[in-house]
């Protein structure tokens, strides 16, 4: 039988299943391959919250969404296109995200009586039987019985061919949507090497899923999305807690230190200690600490010691670091501090989304304790933003909090490789014995027209001086409980924060003209949702902007400006509404609020709603 194949621009696909059906692992391969094949990606893994949730039940689903397309996307996508179910409990939980004339691939054995149930479907009906799928195109394929025939002479056991069945869907969708096996393949071989039983059973299902596509006859038509016109370059698909942790290694290289890293692990942070865990190679050293509290003091005692000292977690960790970074704050010494961000509060939502921690990085420390803030807006920009972080907490010698969060974590995208001679310079304002002397004393907070200190490290000659979390007096460090003087400090380190307004770029748009109706104010992860949503309202003809803000704290000196160009503004933020108290209270402005606090990340739809509401 002839078999046709059809064109589209973009697919976006949704694989779920239980926590323990690989979805995530077929979704990046999947994912893999469309970037090899030159794809623009963008990615949304969505996990439980529990280490191992009760099989067959909506709380236990797992999924991975996968947008790829032959132009320039932004988002996961907002409707899905095909959906695999690998159960019902799976299909139930995301069915609301199908396109109507969508395509469900259910795997049937997924569907008896006993996930029926457990999915606690209504008299436990069938929905691959009733009405619910009338507006689908539903493919049924029993993939767990053909995963079981296709190994049924291999000697494995009913669990490891029940772990199999992923890689069959994974190649029914290489068939379908007209890519090689080459890339999974070779996958598969490097990571069984050792296992030869094992590495042979997932390819012989990863092939049985293509073939049954081939030759099966009831699939007349196959798809092919063609590679997309990116710019010329080496890419590679990252996620932006990988991002995060190459941009720390560049930076602290470009700094000349050496990077110390201390962590407690904490979703969705932990991948950067994973991922920075790799590269010792460049002198990266990592500890695991035994709490949060050890895990900061032990980054503080690295910048002490003259490395870049950094350190990561979620809303809970930093809450438990709240006292040391103060410290740092008081020793005026470089501390990076990664806010991967949740759903809260208290362990809350740890697998969710969430810009939950605006106003803790803002304000969530005992004194009066400023630092400076950068945020990420997608996860290939964690590279930039860090590499600014970085320079920013060296050359102004104060922490900074790098604010990324769930959805930027752990989604993907194709990244440019950057070339190491575009990278600026980052210059340590590092004491020196011969020059920092005046007449024959040291005065450890003497600073620059930028209120910057000098980095004095244990060891420098005749450079001895006074550390603690105590007051200091201004110049020399000693410490003081004089009023004035610590008026004098308090201001000074608010005033040190202010500065770095005049060390970092002008605020620019993203889109639009510099006045108009509205202009659409984002940061963080909102930024792919709101440049699809702007862009379309632009096409359309409507007045409308778009500026994402990656400096928080301090704003770039022409944001009120900018701001008063236009009739409106509208802040969408996956929290009650933080950013918006910062920007009307700093500028006067009367700004929209437009909030989402459900876990999971706005849908370009959601926001093109509101804009078409207020123009």
């Amino acid at each position: 039988m002839t078999k046709t194949t059809e064109k589209k621009k973009d697919v976006t696909i949704l694989f779920a299943g239980d926590s323990g059906d690989g979805m995530q692992l077929t979704g990046s391969l999947f994912t893999n391959t469309n970037a090899l094949y030159g794809n623009d990606i963008s990615t949304f893994p969505n996990f439980p919250a529990e280490i191992r949730a009760p099989q067959g039940t909506v709380a236990g689903v797992s999924g991975f969404k996968l947008h790829f397309a032959s132009m320039n996307i932004f988002t996961p996508g907002d409707d899905v296109e095909v959906l695999v179910a690998m159960n019902a409990a799976a299909l139930k939980a995301n069915l609301d995200q199908l396109k109507i004339g969508g395509t469900v691939i259910a795997n049937i054995a997924g569907f008896d009586k006993k996930n029926l149930r457990l999915a606690k479907y209504e008299d436990e009906s069938n929905p691959l039987l009733d009405y619910t799928l009338d507006k689908f195109r539903v493919i049924e394929i029993d993939v767990t019985k053909m995963t079981k025939e296709a190994l049924i002479n291999t000697g494995l056991g009913t669990k490891e061919i029940d772990r199999c069945k992923n890689m069959f869907v994974l190649g029914f969708l290489l068939w379908m949507y007209n890519r090689s096996m080459e890339t999974t393949q070779k996958f598969i071989s490097e990571k069984f090497a050792q296992n030869e039983l094992v590495k042979d059973a997932n390819l012989t299902v990863l092939k049985a899923g293509y073939y049954f596509g081939d030759t099966n006859e009831t699939f007349t038509s196959r798809f092919e999305v063609e590679s997309a016109h990116l710019p010329a370059g080496s890419y590679r698909s990252i996620m932006g807690n990988q991002a995060a942790a190459l941009g720390a290694i560049v930076a602290t290289k470009k700094a000349g230190l050496e990077l110390f890293y201390g962590s407690y692990p904490i979703t969705p942070a932990s991948d950067i200690l994973h991922e920075l865990a790799r590269h010792k190679n460049y002198g990266v050293k990592t500890f695991q600490a035994e709490d949060e509290i050890a895990a900061v003091c032990a980054a503080i005692g690295a910048s002490y010691g003259g490395s870049l000292g950094v350190t990561a977690s979620s809303g809970p960790g930093i809450a438990l670091k709240g006292e040391a970074i103060g410290l740092a704050i008081m020793l005026e010494i470089p501390l990076l501090i990664i806010n991967v961000q949740r759903g809260g509060p208290s362990t809350g939502l740890p697998t969710k989304t969430e810009q939950s921690d605006l106003m803790q990085a803002m304000y969530g420390r005992n004194g009066e304790a400023p630092l400076a803030i950068v945020s990420a807006s997608s996860p290939s920009d964690c590279f930039d933003a860090m590499i600014e972080a970085v320079r920013i907490t060296v050359e102004h010698m104060i922490p900074v909090i790098f604010l990324s969060d769930g959805f930027i974590a752990n989604g993907s995208e194709p990244w440019s490789y950057p070339k190491a001679i575009d990278l600026k310079a980052i210059t340590p304002k590092m004491a020196d014995p011969k020059k920092s002397l005046d007449d024959g004393q040291y005065y450890p907070y003497r600073r620059d027209e930028k209120l910057v200190r000098e980095w004095a490290i244990p060891g420098m000659e005749d450079l001895q001086h006074r550390v603690g979390g105590l007051e200091k007096e201004d110049e020399t460090g000693n410490v003081s409980y004089d009023p004035d003087n610590h008026e004098k400090m308090v201001k000074i380190r608010q005033e040190k924060v202010e500065l770095i307004a005049n060390d970092i770029p002008r605020q620019e748009l993203v889109q639009g003209e510099a006045k108009g109706k509205l202009l659409v104010l984002g940061w963080g992860s909102t930024y792919g949702a709101i440049r699809t949503a702007v862009k379309q309202a632009i096409d359309a003809g409507l007045s409308v902007s778009q500026a994402h803000i990656r400096y928080i704290n301090p704003f770039p000196k022409n944001l009120g400006e900018l701001l008063i160009g236009y009739d409106q503004v509208l802040i969408p933020e996956l929290n009650n509404g933080q950013m918006i108290q910062l920007i009307n209270a700093k500028y006067g402005t009367k700004a929209l609020p437009l909030n989402k606090i459900k876990g999971m990340p706005f849908a370009s739809r959601e926001i093109k709603e509101r804009i078409l509401e207020l123009v």
